[in-house]
Formats: C-alpha cells, structure tokens, sequence
C-alpha cells in the first residue's frame, strides 16, 4: 500500500483477522473484515463531500464504532482527524472547530442540539448525523440542509478501498489541550506519533490477540484512543465499547465478555470496588489494569489486591500521545508512588534551571523525546517554540526525579492544573469566563480535594467596590459557557487577594488558606 499511516491497520487486519470480532457495542458485533469494508464506504462518502489529504474531520459523540470509523476512513484519505470533548460547552466546540478549520462534523444525535448550535459561523459546511443504535428511523427530511444520516450516507457509498499516499510524517489527529493561557491549543499527532505509541503500549504492557478491553473512558480523551483502544486494533484484539460509566453495568460486562484490560483514572476504579456488586462478580479473566490521570488511593489498591488484580500506572500527556512512563505490576509494591520507567522507544530526563542534567534523586522539570512526541502545535509556532528544548525534548511543566534505576517521581504538577475525575481543568480559562461579571474585581481558582473526583474547583473572589455576587449567580452565569465539570463547585469570598511585589496572586497562600 501507498497509505503507511494509521489508515491501513484495517486494511491488513482485514487480510489477517478478517472474521474475528473487532469492536462490541452493545447488541452489535464488527468483524475485522467487516469494520474495514465500513470504513471503506465512509471514506468514499467523506472523498465525495469534498474532503481531501489534509483537510479536517470533526467527531462529536460517546464512544460508538462511528468514532472508530471515521478515525480510520480520515486516515485512509489522509484527512486529520479531531475529536471533540461532549462534555465542553457550544462556545468551547465552536472554538475548536473554528481554530482546526474543520469542513465536516460527524456527531451523534443525541447531541444534534449541541451540534447544530457549535457549527455556527465555522468552516463546517458538511454534517453527518449518527442515530442511536437502538432509535427509531427519523425522515431524512427532517434534517436541515447539509446534514444527513450516517447510516444512509454509508449504504449508498462505494466500497472500492482507498490508498492515498500518507507517510508517518504526516498530521493524523488534532487533540486540544488547554494551556496556562486558558487558551485551548491543538496539539497535532501524526501518524508516527500514534502508531510508535501503540507499539510502545503493545511492548510494555505485553498486549496478545486474546485480550478483550473495555473501553469505559470516553475515546475522545487520547489515553482512552490511543493506550486503549488503538493498540488492542493494532495487535487484532477485541474492543468492548460503552457509552455510559455505569458500575454495576460495567462488573457485568467483564464477567460477560472475558475482559482482560481496562483503561481508567481513580474515580472510575473506586466507584467499581465501592460497588455493592463487586464482591461477588466474575473478575477472573481481568489481569490488566492501567491507571492514569492522578494517584490511585491506598484503599483502592487494596481492594484489587485482594481480587488478585494489580495496577499499571501510567504517566503522559496529550503531546506525547500520550505515554511517557509506566510503572509495571511487578514494581508496583518496591516502586510505589513511582510513575515507572520510560516507555520502550521513548526517553525521560530531569533538567535543572539553566536546562542542564540533574542527578539521581534531585527534582527537576520532567523532560520526554522520541517518536511518540508531537512536534508542533497546530497553528501555534509561539507555543511550539516555547515548549521544546534542544530542539527534540518536550518541557512538559511537571516536576520531579529519577531515583538510581530510572523510575519517574512525580513531585508536583504543572503549575495550578486541576485534574478532576481524569478531566484536566486549566484555572486561566475558568478565570476569564468569571472575571466576564462586572462585579468582580479578581478572581483565582483552586483545586480542592474531593473524596469522589479527586479535585475539584475552587473560585476565589472579590468584588468591585458596592458590588454584589452569590455563589449561585457565579455558577449561573458560567453555565453554558464552561463544561460543567469545569464550573467551581464552590465559592470563597474574600476582601483582598495576597500578591507578589509586582501584583499576582499568591496562589500557593490561597491553597494554604482555602484548599481544605
């Protein structure tokens, strides 16, 4: 093939695994064979609405095998694909879609509403609307101009392969990232960045065509696509896909399938074991658990344990798509607290102040190079610059060491980043959104420790001078604005803010004050 991007796997897998059962979704089953032809016919149907090598592809839905589709049909045309976070706001997807420049947007129906009101005044003139496998047929008549049904776009398609000439150079995928700007950036993966991160997931976590995985963390997040649900399609596994997080749901299904891997963060795997079903459910086919976003609690190690299960933690980010370390089961008790050690084709160090190498056990900024690391930001040359140095090593803005053996401590995070419930939640952006209120002199956000989602956010305010402000009109007016999850779930009121000598905030006192 011409095509050596991510856009072939289904194509070889096709001739390898042809009948064996590529992706579950509910009731319906996808051979190898059968997910290849699908993708086939929908890249036909993208080439005819106009989309060519290079343009972009927009995807708004839960995890369903439309995702997957049209990830594998933008890879066959040479397309970039973009998936968008459901959770966000209509003016946070419309910002996306505007900055990638996307021409067409594949979503779901349930988020038609959401859809129609994020396309407007964006370069989107194409959408694809997937019904629910479960819904009754809707009159293609009913859809608005420039907006048709998936499954019937799919069925009078072509099924003739494509093989555009795509090289692992080549963009595959636009994730956005917030920054401490509260900007969203694009960071662009290509198609190498992917596949050299699946196969350094293939190597580290010893992945086999029997393991069955559970994909319970939405694809649109990159550890969930590209650490879960990539890798296994890689290898000829089977993918079990669930739209909803439902514990109870969830322990049936693993006993139900054989699954041997799950994928998540802390809240998901604590809401599992706390579940009044946990004792008693079938878990003896599970042997593969990787965790990442924050650490798992004690108690929550604990109890796998006893379920004779361990725990792969992992740490990444979305540019280097996203694996930098992980820590193996083996290591898990002498290493705890370890992040683990660089991933196989990927390299790790810890730089001091002036960019220079620290020794064992001394904390410095977290470093990572290799094939898996992006290399430029989309339309963003001022972020790509400011983020590398040595032209090839990724400044990640984390903190911590290496100890004699190479294992990765985490000493603290990037300045001010809230991580709750596995959802990166950048302070700035929520910042800007409530200073919007003209009875706010200054605002600071804060995570606080939350027993359920590990952080959440906390607003600290003051008001102009004879201003007024609740709590409750603060959230209100953040409401459709922000992803709920971003919103603060509580606020302080405060008379004055402490600050440096030249006028910023003192956010270190404000954790020491308010975190609790």
């Amino acid at each position: 093939m011409d095509n050596n991007g991510v856009g072939s796997w289904l194509h070889r897998r096709r001739i390898k695994s042809g009948p064996k059962t590529a992706l579950i979704s509910g009731a319906r089953t996808l051979s190898y064979g059968e997910l290849a032809d699908r993708t086939d016919r929908l890249a036909n149907a993208l080439k005819d609405r106009g989309v060519a090598k290079g343009d972009r592809v927009a995807f708004l839905g839960e995890n369903h095998p439309s995702f997957v589709e049209t990830f594998f049909a933008c890879g066959l045309l040479g397309a970039i694909f973009v998936p968008l976070n459901t959770r966000l706001a209509a003016p946070e997807l419309q910002f996306q879609l505007q900055d990638s420049g996307s021409r067409l947007l594949v979503n779901a129906e349930a988020l038609e509403t959401l859809a129609t009101s994020a396309v407007e005044e964006t370069p989107v003139t194409h959408r694809l609307v997937v019904a629910a496998d479960d819904a009754t047929e809707v009159s293609p008549a009913k859809l608005p101009s420039g907006v048709e049904r998936y499954d019937e776009v799919l069925q009078a398609a072509a099924s003739t392969p494509q093989d555009e000439a795509v090289s692992l150079d080549d963009g595959a995928m636009i994730l956005y990232t917030s920054g401490t700007t509260g900007k969203p950036k694009g960071a662009l993966l290509t198609h190498g960045n992917i596949t050299w991160n699946c196969i350094n997931t293939v190597v580290d976590m010893d992945l086999n065509r029997n393991d069955v995985a559970l994909m319970i963390s939405p694809l649109f997040h990159v550890a969930s696509l590209d650490m879960g649900l990539l890798p296994m399609l890689l290898k000829g596994a089977t993918v079990v896909l669930e739209t909803k997080f439902e514990a109870g749901k969830v322990l049936g299904l693993i006993g139900q399938h054989g699954v041997t891997t799950l994928n998540g963060v802390p809240t998901t795997f604590q809401m599992l074991c706390d579940h009044p079903e946990w004792p008693t459910a079938d878990l003896g086919s599970l042997d593969k658990l990787t965790c990442g976003g924050s650490a798992v609690p004690r108690r929550v190690l604990d109890a796998y344990e006893e379920r004779g299960i361990g725990f792969t933690s992992c740490y990444g980010m979305t540019e280097t798509a996203p694996g930098a370390t992980m820590l193996p089961v083996s290591r898990s008790k002498d290493k705890a607290g370890s992040a683990g050690l660089p991933q196989f084709f990927t390299d790790v160090r810890i730089t001091d102040p002036l960019g220079g190498p620290t020794p064992a056990g001394h904390v410095g900024e977290i470093q990572i190079s290799g094939p898996n690391v992006i290399k430029e930001y989309w339309n963003r040359p001022d972020a790509t610059a400011e983020s590398y140095a040595d032209a090839r090593w990724f400044r990640s803005g984390d903190m911590g060491f290496q100890d004699d053996e190479g294992f990765l401590f985490i000493s603290d995070r990037m300045k001010d980043m809230i991580i709750s419930g596995g959802e990166n939640i950048y302070p700035a952006e929520v910042e800007a959104a409530i200073a919007e209120l003209d009875s706010v002199g200054s605002v600071a956000v804060i995570g606080i420790e939350d027993p359920k989602w590990g952080e959440v956010p906390r607003a600290i305010v003051t008001l102009r001078e004879g201003a007024s402000l609740s709590e409750e009109q603060l959230r209100s007016h953040l409401e459709g604005r922000l992803a709920r999850y971003k919103i603060p779930k509580s606020v302080v009121f405060v008379d004055e803010m402490p600050r440096t000598a030249s006028g910023k905030i003192r956010k270190m006192e404000l954790r020491k004050q308010f975190a609790s």
